[in-house]
C-alpha cells in the first residue's frame, strides 16, 4: 500500500538529515548533534517505515550499519559484516528483548546472558596470522572498511604477538578503540595552548586520532583499546561460550574489559545496567550503555541476525548525557568572588536522567569561542554530578534573527563597575560584600559541607537571610536565633531549632575546613590543608608574609599573593575576630593525623568505588592517617587503594609491582588507628 505523499516527504526529510548527520559523525569525525538527537531522528524512520513497509528502500539508512569511507585509507571487505546492535531505552524494552529472544529458542528456562560495557569509541577489526598483527580495519559501512594498520600498530594496548605458543591460524578480534577519560583531558589541555580547537569528547578524539593519515600524530594521542568478540576464526576451536572467548583473548594479554559478568534472565541483566550505572563516573573511560549477549554461542546462531544486527545482542542505553535544545536567553549569574558567569537559559531538554533548563557558558571568551547567540539551537551536556554546560552550536539551525551576547559593564545586582584584569578570563563585579550576591554566596560556601558542614543552611535560606538583613557575613550565623529563624518562610521550630545546634556545633572544627570556609581566592582543600599542616593555627597563617608562605608545597606566587591579601583587608580581620568572639575556634585533627601510620608519607593512588565511605571521605582519611593522595599512578606511587570497578590505574599499578590494597585492608587500617587514639 502506497504511502500518502506527505508520509513519503517526511521520510525523504528524515533520510537526508540522518545521511548529513552520518556523515559529520563517522567521516568527518564533527557531530552537530547529540548522539540522542541522532537516535531520535533514526528511531522516527524505523516507525515510519514500519508502518508503512513500502518506503523501505536499499538505500534507506535503516539498512546498513554505518557511515561510508574517509579519503586517504585503502578499502578492506571484512570477511564477515560488522553490524551494529539495536538499542533499548526502557526496562519495558529490555523485557520485550529477552521474551523475543527466548521465543525464537522456543525455551522457557532462564537463559544466560553475557554482559558488559558499551564503550563509547570507534569499532575495529584486528587480523592475527599465526599470532601476530597483521592488519586492521574500521568498520566503516559494515561491510567495507579502512585499513589504518599502520595507526593502529602504534597503539600500545594492542599486542603484536599473542601471549600463546599455539595460535590461531587466523583470528579476527573485534573491539573498541577509544581514548582514556585522562587522556582526553590531556590532549584538549594541548589543544588549547597550541591554540587549537578542542575535541567535543573522548569518542571524537580517539576516532579522529585513529583516522590520521599520520601514524607519528596517533602514536602521540594515547589510544586505548578493548577487546568485545571475535569474527571470522581459523585452526581454533572456539569456547563454547562468549565470556570464555574473552576470557580466552584476555589469557592471549588482549585487553578485555574486567567489569564484564555472566547473569542470568531480565533481573540479571536489569540488576548489570543499574549497577554499571553507578559506577559510570568512577570508570576510566566513557561509556554510553551496556550491551547483552546470549552467553551461549550455539544459541547465538540458533537465534541468528536481522540485515543489520544480531538478534542475540542489544545494546541497553543510558539516558543521553547530551541533548539538542533551544537557547532562549544568557543571564549573567554573579559568584562569591565576584566572578560574572553568563549562563544559558534553555528550552526544557531530558540529559542524563534529568531536565535541564540552565547551562553554564564560562565565561565571556568562551561564548565567543563557541560562538553561541541567543536564539541558536545548542547541544547540551551533563555527566554525573557536573554542572551543564553548551558543548557546541548547531549552525545548520541557526535562526537569522539569533542575537550575539554582550557582557555587562555593571554588576546586575548591585550595579558596581564590573572590570577583567588582562590575565584573567573572567570579569569581575568590584562591590565585594557590598554586593548580596556575593554576600550569599560566600555564606553558602562558608557552611557547605566541606567547609563548616551547617546542615540545612541551603541557598534558598540564605537568600532569605541577606534580603532581610539577618546575616551580613559569616560571623552573623553564630547569633541567629530560634525566634527569628522561625519567622521566615517554610521555617519550623524543630528545623529552626536543628539548624541552630548544627551552628552551634560547627565552632569546632579542624582548623583546614575554617581556612577553606573563609574563601581565599586560591585557596582550595588541598591548600588550606597544607596550610593547616604548615602553620598549625590560624593566628600562625594570618601573620605570615609571603616569604613564608611560598615554602608551604603547591603555593606559588599568585595564591601567596592572594592570602595575603586577603588577611590585610581590614574587613576580613573584623569577621574573624567576630567569628572568635562568637567562639568559632579551630582544632587540629586527631593525634592519628601526626602519629606513624603504615601510610605516613606514602603517596596514595584511590580507584574504583568503595562501598563504606565516598571519595571525599577515603581523601580525608588517607590524610589524617599522613598519606598524600595523587591522581594518577606513576613509579612515585606507593600504594594504590582499590574498590569495585577499578580500571587502568589498578593495571598499571600491577605493570610496576606497586602495592594494592582492597577496601577491607584500608578500613582495618582506619579501624585500627581510630581505637588506638
Amino acid at each position: 500500500m502506497r504511502a500518502p505523499t506527505d508520509i513519503i516527504q517526511q521520510a525523504a526529510d528524515l533520510r537526508r538529515q540522518i545521511a548529513y548527520h552520518a556523515w559529520r559523525y563517522y567521516v568527518l569525525d564533527d557531530p552537530e548533534i547529540s548522539d540522542a538527537g541522532y537516535d531520535r531522528l533514526f528511531r522516527e524512520l524505523e516507525a515510519l517505515e514500519t508502518a508503512w513497509p513500502a518506503l523501505v528502500s536499499s538505500d534507506s539508512p535503516t539498512q546498513r550499519v554505518g557511515g561510508g569511507l574517509a579519503n586517504g585509507f585503502a578499502p578492506v571487505t571484512h570477511a564477515l559484516p560488522m553490524l551494529s546492535l539495536n538499542n533499548a531505552f526502557t526496562d519495558a524494552d529490555v523485557s520485550g528483548f529477552a521474551q523475543r529472544v527466548a521465543d525464537a529458542l522456543g525455551s522457557q528456562q532462564t537463559l544466560e546472558w553475557a554482559v558488559e560495557p558499551k564503550f563509547d569509541g570507534l569499532a575495529i577489526s584486528l587480523i592475527y596470522q599465526n599470532g601476530k598483527f597483521l592488519a586492521a580495519a574500521t568498520r566503516g559501512d559494515g561491510a567495507t572498511g579502512e585499513d589504518v594498520t599502520a595507526n593502529v600498530r602504534t597503539i600500545r594496548a594492542i599486542p603484536l604477538q599473542l601471549s600463546t605458543d599455539h595460535p590461531p591460524s587466523r583470528l579476527e578480534v573485534r573491539g573498541e578503540v577509544l581514548m582514556l577519560k585522562r587522556d582526553f583531558q590531556r590532549l584538549n589541555d594541548d589543544q588549547l595552548k597550541q591554540g587549537a580547537k578542542p575535541f567535543a569528547n573522548p569518542r571524537n578524539a580517539a576516532a579522529g586520532s585513529l583516522r590520521q593519515l599520520s601514524p607519528a600524530v596517533t602514536a602521540s594521542r594515547r589510544l586505548h583499546f578493548f577487546a568485545y568478540g571475535v569474527g571470522l576464526c581459523e585452526g581454533w576451536e572456539m569456547p563454547p561460550t562468549h565470556s570464555a572467548i574473552l576470557t580466552q583473548l584476555a589469557e592471549w594479554r588482549l585487553p578485555v574489559s574486567d567489569v564484564r559478568q555472566v547473569v542470568q534472565g531480565v533481573d540479571g541483566l536489569l540488576g548489570y545496567y543499574y549497577t554499571i550505572g553507578k559506577q559510570r563516573a568512577h570508570l576510566p573511560f566513557e561509556i554510553d550503555g551496556v550491551v547483552y549477549k546470549l552467553n551461549n554461542m550455539a544459541l547465538q546462531a540458533q537465534v541468528g541476525y536481522v540485515a543489520r544486527a544480531p538478534r542475540f545482542a542489544i545494546a541497553h542505553k543510558f539516558p543521553a548525557e547530551e541533548a539538542t535544545t533551544e537557547l532562549l536567553a544568557i543571564e549573567v549569574q554573579v559568584g562569591r568572588t565576584g566572578a560574572l558567569t553568563p549562563v544559558a537559559v534553555l528550552e526544557p531538554v531530558s540529559v542524563g536522567g534529568v531536565t535541564v533548563s540552565h547551562a553554564t557558558l564560562h565565561n565571556e571568551d568562551e561564548v565567543r569561542r563557541k560562538d553561541v547567540r541567543i536564539g541558536d539551537w545548542v547541544n547540551v551536556r551533563r555527566a554525573g554530578d557536573v554542572i551543564p554546560e553548551i558543548v557546541s552550536v548547531v549552525f545548520s539551525r541557526r535562526p537569522p534573527n539569533a542575537r550575539e551576547f554582550v557582557m555587562p559593564t555593571h554588576c546586575p545586582v548591585c550595579g558596581a563597575v564590573v572590570i577583567r584584569l588582562p590575565d584573567e578570563a573572567v570579569a569581575r563585579c568590584t562591590g565585594g560584600l557590598h554586593c548580596s550576591a556575593q554576600r550569599k554566596q560566600a555564606l553558602w560556601h562558608f557552611a557547605s559541607r566541606r567547609a563548616m558542614d551547617i546542615d540545612g543552611l541551603g541557598e534558598k535560606l540564605v537568600d532569605q537571610l541577606v534580603d532581610q538583613g539577618l546575616v551580613e557575613d559569616p560571623a552573623d550565623l553564630y547569633r541567629l536565633t530560634i525566634t527569628q529563624l522561625t519567622a521566615l518562610d517554610r521555617m519550623g521550630e524543630k528545623s529552626a531549632t536543628n539548624l541552630v545546634e548544627s551552628i552551634a556545633a560547627s565552632r569546632h572544627v579542624p582548623l583546614e575546613r575554617l581556612v577553606y570556609a573563609l574563601g581565599i581566592r586560591h585557596v582550595g582543600e588541598q591548600t588550606a590543608r597544607d596550610l593547616a599542616r604548615h602553620f598549625g593555627s590560624l593566628t600562625g597563617i594570618m601573620q605570615a608574609d609571603r616569604d613564608a608562605l611560598l615554602v608551604v608545597r603547591d603555593v606559588g606566587d599568585v595564591v601567596a599573593d592572594a592570602i595575603v591579601q586577603f588577611f590585610t583587608d581590614a574587613h576580613h580581620r573584623h569577621v574573624i575576630e567576630k567569628l572568635m568572639d562568637y567562639g568559632v575556634e579551630s582544632v587540629s585533627r586527631s593525634a592519628v593525623s601526626v602519629r606513624q601510620t603504615p601510610i605516613s608519607g606514602r603517596s596514595v593512588v584511590l580507584t574504583g568505588t568503595l562501598a563504606a565511605m565516598t571519595r571525599d571521605d577515603a581523601r580525608d582519611w588517607i590524610e589524617r592517617l599522613g598519606g598524600k593522595v595523587t591522581g594518577s599512578v606513576s613509579r612515585k606511587t606507593d600504594l594504590v587503594i582499590a574498590g569495585e570497578a577499578a580500571g587502568s590505574k589498578l593495571e598499571k599499578a600491577a605493570e610496576l609491582g606497586i602495592t594494592v590494597w582492597n577496601e577491607q585492608e584500608f578500613m582495618a587500617l582506619i579501624n585500627e588507628q581510630s581505637g588506638a587514639h
